[in-house]
């Protein structure tokens, strides 16, 4: 699938920015002026821990569907989202510990985005986008193409929100090695949520909204 081998080769290439730019950031700042250590409360934060938590949802939901079905296009695409988000959520956890701030907070989710008053929690969705704890039992309990279809929907969800978040990092975040990774994660969402509607309609589906 031509667009699923176009999507692979940008996150590649954002994969070995993203692992680069780790590195770069323990063994020295990034040269701009806004390269401080950042708050408890500012938006750099505030973006890794809550990504943080979002990434590990998708990591959960695409290792869920790789053992319910045996598609290899759908297969492929868990494999890479949940390997690319586990090492960004790695990185974005590191970032927190270099700076000696906590990886939890007593503010509801999305607060530095002035948002918090919208992560209800409701059944575990913590942030627009999340899967529901009684969406993430059904996705273990279903298999082949309708694991497929549920998996690619709730996926689309999560990315929707997941681009939203980036977007505002990428406005309100000051460290640049962090604004660069989130810019990152929003052209690689933008190309698998491509992905996942051809995915979907391939199947005789499409995004729940």
């Amino acid at each position: 699938m031509r667009a699923y081998a176009g999507w692979v080769a940008g996150a590649a290439t954002v994969a070995v920015v993203a692992a680069g730019a780790i590195t770069y950031a323990v063994a020295q700042d990034d040269g701009s002026a806004n390269s401080g250590v950042p708050a408890a409360s500012s938006a750099d934060a505030g973006f890794a821990r809550d990504m943080s938590v979002h990434h590990q949802q998708a990591v959960e939901m695409s290792y869920l569907v790789r053992d319910r079905t045996k598609d290899p296009e759908v297969r492929r695409l868990a494999y890479d989202i949940a390997q690319t988000q586990a090492n960004q959520r790695g990185m974005m956890l590191g970032w927190l510990d270099l700076w000696g701030l906590p990886k939890v907070s007593a503010d509801p989710p999305m607060t530095w985005m002035g948002m918090g008053d919208m992560a209800s929690g409701k059944d575990g969705a913590l942030m627009p986008g999340m899967a529901t704890d009684a969406e993430m039992r059904k996705l273990g309990a279903l298999n082949g193409q309708a694991a497929e279809v549920f998996y690619l929907q709730l996926m689309t969800d999560h990315h929707r929100g997941g681009i939203h978040m980036a977007e505002d990092c990428v406005a309100k975040c000051r460290v640049g090695v962090e604004k660069r990774l989130a810019r990152g994660m929003v052209d690689a969402q933008r190309s698998e949520l491509k992905v996942m509607a051809d995915l979907l309609k391939e199947r005789g589906a499409k995004a729940r909204s």
